[in-house]
């Protein structure tokens, strides 16, 4: 793989479990930076025994990018969902990335482009669609990776604060 040449990707399993626990801090810190009304830092966005659930489940797939030694260097934790929402909508399928992230001493080194590329790919054999995902308004550094990951602006949510 290109960047990272040990690298290899493959389903998470429970070992990786701590080290996915540290990722998901990372990632809930960026976004309480951005939106302290909305996320509380030094919480994660799911427990242990959550993800030990998750494991479990096919269409929720969690993917990790993992060094020579086997250890998680990155994850993407995925959704499998069927659209449409309504009545007027083509039906099909897609797969969601819910949470994206590689440690930051890795970051620069095509971890989460080999990690996205891999989620393409799992994508296409479970006959999906498209791959989706949602990026927070503030975090410009995942906004510009998945734009240089060939991504679009599908639809947007806006808001209104009371």
């Amino acid at each position: 793989m290109k960047g990272y040449k040990t690298m290899n990707i493959r389903r998470a399993q429970e070992k990786d479990i701590p080290n996915m626990m540290k990722l998901l801090n990372e990632v809930l810190e960026i976004h309480a930076g951005i939106r302290p009304d909305i996320f509380i830092s030094g919480t994660t966005k799911y427990t242990v025994d959550e993800l030990k659930e998750m494991l479990k489940d096919d269409d929720k797939p969690i993917y990790v990018a993992t060094d020579e030694q086997d250890a998680c260097m990155g994850y993407a934790f995925c959704q499998k969902r069927k659209q449409p929402f309504s009545n007027n909508m083509v039906p099909f399928t897609s797969l969601f990335i819910d949470d994206l992230c590689v440690d930051q001493s890795m970051r620069g080194k095509h971890v989460g482009e080999a990690l996205f590329d891999y989620v393409k790919q799992e994508a296409k054999k479970m006959g999906c669609y498209e791959v989706t995902l949602n990026v927070w308004a503030g975090n410009t550094p995942a906004e510009k990776f998945y734009e240089k990951m060939g991504m679009k602006t599908k639809e947007r949510q806006m808001e209104y604060i009371l």
